[in-house]
């Protein structure tokens, strides 16, 4: 388990973490979610033993990282796909890792076999894609066969096979019982990978929670309902205790009725409907509901000012 607790971080006057405290449980994959500048790299650099907190801690299985006897064999980390010595071949980097941490060779490839690079274990990493970087990034982290993993970005410079592959990857080592937290920007990717949110903005925590959790109490569903008599069905629902909001491409939107509902005021009145469907909440849209605040560098043209003019 990794426990965060009361940290804090600045560097200089900027405060990148304030008073962060969250808890990454086993057998489970964690999203660690959050605009840029949020503090998240911050907070797993410093989970990782590689910054140094002002206040709080984090705790990998009880101890900090600095207090692991065998490191690897505990907690595997990419925090950075591009960490290794472009002379050197993919093969003879991960024997390096395996050799200053009393890991046995034969480790390295399996670890290469498992993230599909025994075909250019012996190229030099430097000639690698990002994709390829990342799935090396990914070998190491696994060397030590740990219980703990963290992975910052893991699908960047991937396509679409290779994030299928990684998002089937990860959810095989939660299945085993490993502890998974996984930062990304990809809320899509994210809605299916994850199984449980940490959010946070500004250094701070926003939300954590099962992602179903988080979806249901940071945002609500509605029905979408389209109809040539737009008028006439917005006051015969409102009449009937539904709350209404004319939206810009024709349809309506409506809150505290359901689809049967709807569907069956507009039959009893004989008014056609084009469309009628559940709109339902996404990660997405609980996401920027919760963080709107937090972005650090927002544009002056909003999102409706953009759809508006399409």
């Amino acid at each position: 388990m990794i426990d965060v607790s009361n940290l804090s971080k600045s560097f200089g006057n900027t405060k990148a973490i304030d008073g962060l405290s969250f808890q990454v449980q086993p057998g489970q994959i964690t999203g660690f979610l959050g605009p840029n500048g949020s503090g998240k790299s911050t907070t797993m650099r410093i989970i990782m033993g590689l910054d140094w907190p002002d206040a709080g801690q984090a705790l990998i299985n009880g101890r900090p990282f600095a207090k692991l006897t065998n490191p690897l064999y505990e907690v595997g980390a990419l925090l950075d796909a591009r960490a290794f010595h472009g002379g050197r071949s993919a093969y003879n980097h991960l024997l390096y890792l395996a050799q200053s941490n009393h890991i046995p060779p034969k480790r390295v490839d399996e670890v290469l076999e498992l993230v599909g690079l025994s075909s250019v274990a012996r190229k030099k990493a430097g000639t690698f894609s990002m994709g390829m970087g990342q799935r090396l990034g990914i070998a190491s982290a696994l060397l030590g066969d740990p219980g703990i993993l963290l992975f910052d970005e893991p699908v960047n410079g991937l396509d679409p096979e290779g994030i299928l592959w990684v998002r089937n990857f990860l959810k095989s080592l939660a299945s085993q019982g490993r502890t998974v937290l996984v930062s990304s920007h990809l809320m899509s990717e994210m809605a299916l990978t994850a199984d449980s949110v940490v959010v946070i903005g500004r250094g701070r925590l926003i939300d954590s929670a099962p992602i179903d959790q988080f979806i249901g109490r940071s945002t609500q569903s509605f029905v979408i309902v389209k109809t040539p008599d737009s008028s006439s069905l917005q006051d015969i629902l409102r009449q009937n205790g539904a709350s209404v909001k004319a939206r810009d491409d024709g349809s309506l939107e409506v809150t505290n009725m359901n689809c049967p509902q709807v569907g069956e005021l507009a039959a009893s009145n004989s008014l056609v409907l084009h469309e009628l469907y559940l709109h339902e909440p996404s990660l997405e849209s609980a996401y920027m509901e919760l963080t709107q605040e937090d972005v650090e560098f927002q544009s002056v043209i909003s999102t409706q000012a953009v759809h508006a003019s399409n």
